[in-house]
């Protein structure tokens, strides 16, 4: 079954035009004109129940505005959409008590309140039962180690301390399908592994749905088994997580640990290689694979070095995605 669909969604904006000068700013001022600035343009999608998607893209590109759209907080320009079965700005109440959404850079929590009076709050607007919603909250407690300033004002609290808060309240109701804007953004190392171990216990246990943006790389590679990247809103790719890492970039990365040291001239280095760094007895090697094959490398040098470690790596995800941009950006370029 499908958690979400939609079919040529799309959303434009009607912005002020401006004319330079003096005169064209008094113009525009008396009598304004219009022009439409679109958004997001035609996107169909398809996400099924269960699965946990990277929705992935450059500043701009149309991923907010989609996700207002697919939680109903905006109304689409055209195309049409259903969440979990229903219509997200036609059915937006009900559809509230099915989903969570978590803005990395806004908050749900009253400000100028202690996080447990949210909590509350949030039981009840979700109608939880008493005893459910005590044994949901004290787990949630327990694990993002709340306890300490659950009765201090947001206010008072830091980045940290405020979105474990945040993550905390949206997992409250048990929400069937998630909807998470940077969620992890400023967190240390610690809270946003806890973050990420709650996320794949939802979707292992409860078969959650995931829908996540963000621009850290680890955030997708270890959440994600599938990305969605849209660029000046459309749709530039959707593809498994190991697929699009493989087959977008060429390259694979072979470290090499020597059980002696070697000078670089010293090297077995095919053409399509290049040794990008040496560190004491450990070599990083780039493979270009449209050039030359991962064994053929690894053949010149066994038998000629004694090798103590080796691996074979895909390029980084941020690499990746970069990538994808900049190869977009090219056949604008050429059109």
């Amino acid at each position: 079954m499908l958690a979400l669909r939609t079919r040529g969604l799309g959303k434009t904006f009607k912005v002020k035009r401006k004319e330079p000068g003096l005169r064209g700013s008094v113009r525009s001022l008396l009598r304004p004109e219009w022009e439409e600035k679109p958004a997001v343009r035609g996107i169909d999608l398809t996400v099924g129940q269960g699965e946990t998607v990277a929705f992935l893209g450059p500043n701009g590109a149309g991923k907010s505005t989609t996700i207002k759209m697919l939680t109903g907080i905006l109304h689409p320009s055209f195309g049409e959409a259903e969440v979990l079965g229903l219509s997200p700005w036609k059915q937006r109440s009900e559809l509230a008590y099915r989903i969570g959404t978590v803005f990395g850079q806004k908050s749900q929590l009253w400000y100028h309140l202690p996080p447990v009076d949210t909590f509350e709050l949030i039981g009840r607007v979700y109608e939880l039962k008493r005893e459910d919603y005590a044994r949901r909250s004290r787990e949630l407690i327990e694990r993002f180690e709340l306890g300490p300033y659950l009765r201090t004002p947001v206010r008072k609290l830091s980045l940290g301390e405020r979105m474990r808060c945040e993550i905390a309240a949206v997992f409250l109701h048990r929400p069937s399908l998630l909807f998470l804007d940077e969620p992890t953004i400023g967190l240390d190392v610690v809270v946003k592994q806890r973050i990420r171990e709650l996320i794949r216990e939802s979707n292992r246990s409860e078969g959650t749905t995931v829908v996540l943006t963000s621009h850290d790389p680890t955030d997708v590679e270890e959440l994600c088994s599938r990305v969605v990247v849209i660029h000046h809103g459309g749709l530039l790719l959707d593809e498994p997580v190991e697929r699009m890492k493989r087959d977008v970039l060429n390259r694979k990365t072979i470290r090499l640990t020597t059980a002696s040291e070697l000078r670089e001239s010293e090297l077995p280095l095919p053409e399509g290689t290049n040794a990008v760094r040496k560190e004491g007895r450990t070599f990083t090697i780039e493979v270009d694979l449209g050039r030359t094959a991962v064994e053929d490398v690894l053949g010149g040098w066994i038998g000629r070095v004694r090798i103590e470690d080796i691996t074979v790596e895909d390029p980084p995800l941020e690499e990746t995605i970069k990538h994808i941009y900049g190869r977009r950006g090219e056949k604008e370029e050429g059109a």
